[in-house]
């Protein structure tokens, strides 16, 4: 039912900052119970969830790497966005977004998911 979509650029150059947008349709992100994550998957490694914002705004970041991540939302364009800041080699990935309701924190269990993007981080 509902899709997700990610953009972004796929190149970023080392110490700069990562920014990427997932765009929803067919559902809203403000729906009640509904949390909007981003999770990666470095190259030959498993996924790693990086964060999430709730339907409420709330936000909460993987302890790794909260120092470095935020992510906001637009909801008049129903999309929410993942910026990484001073990034390095090690964050090459393919980047997804999806969509967790209730909370679960099982990124297993996540329902809905975007294709992926793949960002590299080189000079």
């Amino acid at each position: 039912q509902v899709r997700l979509q990610e953009s972004g650029p796929g190149l970023v150059k080392p110490s700069q900052t990562l920014s990427l947008t997932c765009t929803v349709s067919g559902g809203s992100i403000i729906t009640s119970y509904y949390y909007w994550n981003w999770i990666r998957q470095p190259p030959g490694k498993g996924l790693e969830w990086i964060g999430y914002i709730a339907y409420n705004g709330d936000t909460y970041y993987s302890p790794s790497l909260k120092s470095r991540t935020s992510i906001s939302r637009d909801t008049s364009k129903n999309q929410f966005t993942l910026q990484l800041s001073s990034v390095t080699p090690e964050d090459t990935a393919v980047y997804y977004c999806a969509r967790d309701i209730g909370s679960t924190g099982w990124v297993a269990h996540f329902g809905s998911w975007g294709q992926g993007t793949q960002v590299t981080v080189s000079s």
